[in-house]
């Protein structure tokens, strides 16, 4: 486990396990939001999303976190594990909240400066969504990849715990 690869939905705990397993492994944590996301939510171009990306999984070691469908491929690639996060969307939309009122009117630490927390209908119907939208695609592609690479994939919090202890 040295190029680690973390997805899922949004509120599924990807951040937290990516620092978690940072602090445990001793490896640099790179999280897509912070990356990708200018001040005030602006976006940063599909172009440059993947020159960066390219850049990172070139290091030795690393965990990024984060979807970015369009670009899930290079760190997919490149990685050794792929940790799945599968949490129950229920689980994903109560974090969702609890996050927006923990960072209320700050920006979280896995987020791009200057993006304050909010929760929004249409980050609700993504995380809603999520399960019939990206999840098939997601399974598919760490499906073909499971041969040649570590794929876990962790459905409840418990599972999380368990991963973390056992490292």
């Amino acid at each position: 486990m040295k190029r680690i690869v973390l997805i899922g939905s949004g509120g599924s705990g990807k951040s937290t396990l990516a620092r978690q397993l940072g602090d445990k492994l001793k490896l640099k944590v790179y999280h897509l939001d912070a990356l990708f996301w200018k001040r005030n939510w602006v976006g940063v171009p599909k172009n440059e999303q993947k020159e960066v990306q390219n850049e990172l999984v070139k290091k030795e070691e690393w965990i990024i976190d984060g979807n970015y469908g369009g670009t899930m491929d290079i760190r997919l690639k490149s990685a050794d594990t792929i940790i799945f996060l599968d949490v129950h969307r229920i689980i994903c939309v109560y974090r969702a909240f609890k996050r927006m009122l923990q960072y209320r009117n700050k920006t979280r630490p896995d987020m791009g400066e200057g993006c304050k927390e909010r929760l929004d209908f249409g980050f609700l119907k993504w995380i809603w969504d999520y399960p019939k939208t990206k999840r098939p695609e997601i399974l598919k592609k760490i499906g073909q990849l499971s041969k040649e690479k570590q794929v876990i994939i962790l459905r409840t919090p418990k599972q999380i715990r368990k991963l973390l202890e056992e490292l």
